[in-house]
């Protein structure tokens, strides 16, 4: 499974594409294409984002991508990018479970619908506008406590 980010602004234009295998969701390549950037980036950036191999997609990835580049400002959008491509693969599996869902017809069993399938893959929350905080979809549920209501 492939999953590419595209950036292109006034000061970048840069391309990430990962190659996952599946069933575990592991990074088997990881190819970039920087056309512009406003901070230089160099053959160095390659090597970081090679560290991102076998890393796999699920709980804890997160810290690990954002920890290859540390706190260097220069691949900060790389990196931001690799994320994304990440983010898209678990998105993906969560459509086809969007495409299958029941359709109520009242918006509380609609939004009671939704707010259990965050519960139970808590990765989905805040990953889209539709889950991200605030929204009625994923009111009621604690990131702190896994899932579980706000005392």
């Amino acid at each position: 499974m492939r999953s590419s980010c595209v950036m292109r602004d006034t000061l970048t234009d840069a391309r990430i594409e990962v190659t996952v295998e599946l069933p575990d969701l592991e990074i088997t390549q990881v190819h970039h294409q920087i056309r512009r950037s406003k901070h230089p980036i160099g053959p160095e950036a390659e090597a970081m984002l090679q560290h991102a191999l076998g890393v796999r997609i699920g709980p804890g990835m997160l810290k690990i991508i954002q920890g290859l580049g540390g706190n260097q400002q220069t691949y900060r959008e790389l990196f931001f990018m690799l994320e994304e491509c990440c983010q898209a693969i678990i998105l993906s599996f969560t459509k086809e479970v969007l495409v299958q869902s029941p359709r109520p017809t009242e918006a509380d069993a609609s939004r009671a619908f939704y707010n259990e399938m965050v519960r139970e893959n808590i990765r989905l929350y805040n990953r889209c506008a539709a889950f991200a905080q605030g929204s009625p979809l994923v009111e009621g549920i604690d990131i702190q406590g896994n899932g579980a209501e706000s005392a």
